[in-house]
């Protein structure tokens, strides 16, 4: 039976680069060469795009190979795409509107689902619209930060109080967050925070457990078991993540049933909500004084080795990280299926462009 051809598209312009080169490689080392044809496609850190060669190694040293700056013409050759791209330019809806352009199936969530994820004041505000549980916020733009700064340090004070955490609305694996206790840390978190984003979201501190979910599907949803992630510093930073590799996992969290069946319901609650499809990795707080859960936010395209927490979580359910990449693939072609069922255009009456 004829191979199905599957484009891994690693690197991008995002700074989880490094992160994304290392969840292609899983993939690719796993993924059942029997069944799928794999085409390397890398993406540099300024959007070049790189097939000849042997593009993850040579995007992991640092020398691509005839980089191109247009999408390359393999994509057009491709059964389906595999985007395993962590942050902007990857998982915030630009790639998926370019795939559904050259009307190719693709892996994980569309453009809607890709975007609203990716900008967390935005998810934030539907989540809470929606009546899902979120941590008390303010989302302040560049302008008013330039118009007013000593305004709106007194709102955030005011409202959040310290400690808080300021970040990038949009940016993932805790670029250019700050935990800030104090005024006087305040206005650099901020600067800091708007070096990233053109938005910035403070949120008030709380002592709380990091708690995440994983969900699989399309229309029918697997929901995993919660696991806790249990980081070496104040909180689950990027040093944490990717340097420090102290950071305990407790697989499955330990968790009353009635809390583990909470996480799970507003998991498949938001997921649903923001019309994701495919996969995505759900995070909570939950509050170690008073036990009141949180939805933080939702990862269309988590990290993806195979130690991530998502596939790991997700093998719980008894679905090994092998199998796991096969069902996404499968999930990417279902998706591109119902979409080809749609109607795009209409035919107007024969004398519509005359009367014109």
């Amino acid at each position: 039976m004829k191979k199905i051809r599957v484009g891994v598209i690693f690197g991008g312009k995002s700074g989880e680069h490094e992160v994304s080169l290392v969840s292609a490689s899983s993939i690719i080392n796993a993924i059942d060469k029997r069944k799928y044809e794999v085409v390397e496609i890398g993406i540099t850190k300024d959007g070049r795009w790189v097939v000849e060669g042997k593009p993850l190694a040579d995007l992991k040293r640092g020398t691509p190979k005839n980089p191109t700056s247009f999408p390359p013409e393999v994509l057009l050759s491709l059964d389906v795409a595999f985007p395993v791209l962590h942050g902007p330019f990857g998982e915030d809806g630009t790639i998926q509107g370019l795939f559904e352009m050259l009307d190719l199936p693709y892996v994980g969530a569309g453009v809607l689902a890709s975007a609203i994820a990716m900008d967390k004041a935005t998810a934030k505000r539907l989540f809470r619209d929606a009546g899902l549980p979120v941590v008390p916020h303010i989302v302040l733009s560049r302008s008013r930060w330039e118009e007013e700064p000593d305004r709106a340090l007194d709102e955030i004070e005011g409202a959040l109080g310290y400690p808080c955490f300021v970040k990038p609305s949009a940016l993932g694996s805790s670029v250019g967050i700050t935990k800030v206790k104090t005024r006087g840390d305040l206005a650099p978190a901020i600067k800091l925070a708007f070096e990233f984003d053109f938005k910035v979201l403070i949120e008030k501190g709380i002592p709380a457990r990091e708690i995440e979910c994983s969900v699989l599907g399309n229309e029918e949803l697997i929901v995993s078991p919660p696991g806790e992630v249990i980081p070496e510093r104040e909180f689950y930073d990027y040093y944490d993540k990717y340097v420090g590799g102290k950071t305990k996992f407790e697989i499955p969290a330990k968790l009353p049933k009635e809390k583990i069946e909470e996480v799970r319901k507003i998991a498949r609650t938001a997921y649903k909500l923001i019309d994701c499809a495919g996969l995505a990795r759900v995070d909570f707080l939950l509050d170690k004084e008073n036990g009141k859960l949180y939805l933080s936010e939702l990862n269309t395209m988590p990290g993806f080795t195979e130690i991530s927490m998502y596939p790991k979580l997700l093998a719980l359910s008894g679905i090994p990280y092998p199998e796991l990449i096969d069902r996404l693939i499968t999930l990417g072609i279902e998706r591109y299926n119902m979409r080809k069922r749609l109607r795009y255009t209409i035919t107007p009456p024969e004398d519509w462009y005359r009367k014109r």
